[in-house]
């Protein structure tokens, strides 16, 4: 089963009789994207695991949250479904759209590389018919991408961050009432962050990181989840990943170079887990941005 059949969105529009998958795509990275259309219908949201960014691509004048039809869709109207959110949704005519769905982890990383604060401390926040004429702009380019093309599907990843970085700057606040237990205190977070991020080239293994701020690995471990919002394996793994997608841009370095200075042992294993995040190679990753 793939990974994009199990969110809880794109299964209750997958449930519907009336609502057409166009097309759809896992762009690495904890990140889908998919084209519908729809019409005539009733959809509930019953609090997905993940974020949903959608934009109104065609008509949506007819489409309202239950109890509110006084306030209805058009194009380049955005939505933001936060996770854990409730919502339910009529549908009134014809109406075509894009969703972007946004996996916890991704938004944990946003949360630190672009605000510098604990996933846990901030929430999302719903909105319902916003206009953003960037977004609306980023996803009209999106939608006209071939998702499958090698290249030009690492363009729409690209531009599916943008659209997510955009999103976090803008549609994102601190948590009402929020009193925090567990986790690393700020200064330890930042020592260990500064920490992986000085040493992407080298190995690093849970005791060394452990070290920084004088934990046992298991407790380490633990806490650095709860303020990372991810174990710390895979926060070294995007972190490096990051790294090597910013060389492959800005720089001819050759690809085995790339592999060393982000920490990989071999440029085959540098290849399998680049596109393991990304959904390409780091040749195709390149090659995407020379064209």
């Amino acid at each position: 089963m793939s990974a994009i059949s199990q969110l809880e969105v794109f299964q209750s529009m997958n449930a519907s009789p009336n609502a057409r998958l166009e097309r759809c795509a896992e762009l690495g990275d904890g990140l889908s994207a998919a084209i519908w259309s729809n019409s005539h219908d009733a959809r509930d949201y019953h609090a997905p695991s993940h974020h949903t960014l959608s934009c109104y691509l065609n008509d949506g004048t007819g489409t309202f949250r239950r109890g509110a039809p006084g306030t209805t869709g058009a194009p380049d109207k955005l939505c933001v479904m936060p996770a854990g959110a409730e919502s339910a949704w009529i549908v009134n005519g014809d109406i075509r759209l894009a969703h972007l769905y946004i996996g916890q982890e991704q938004f944990s990383l946003g949360c630190i590389r672009l605000l510098d604060r604990e996933p846990r401390e901030l929430q999302l926040h719903e909105r319902t018919f916003l206009d953003d004429p960037q977004q609306a702009a980023r996803f009209r380019q999106l939608v006209k991408l071939d998702w499958q093309e090698p290249g030009e599907r690492i363009r729409t990843s690209t531009l599916a961050h943008d659209l997510i970085d955009h999103l976090l700057l803008n549609q994102v606040g601190l948590r009402e009432g929020l009193r925090l237990k567990g986790g690393l205190a700020p200064t330890m977070r930042k020592r260990v962050a500064d920490y992986i991020e000085q040493r992407l080239d080298q190995p690093l293994s849970l005791g060394e990181l452990a070290m920084q701020t004088a934990l046992s690995e298991y407790h380490f471990a633990r806490m650095f989840r709860e303020s990372f919002g991810m174990p710390p394996h895979q926060y070294v793994l995007a972190r490096r990943v990051a790294l090597a997608q910013r060389l492959l841009r800005d720089t001819r370095q050759p690809l085995s170079q790339v592999a060393l200075a982000c920490g990989f042992s071999s440029a085959s294993h540098f290849a399998n887990r680049f596109r393991s995040v990304v959904g390409g190679t780091p040749g195709e990753y390149r090659q995407a941005f020379e064209e």
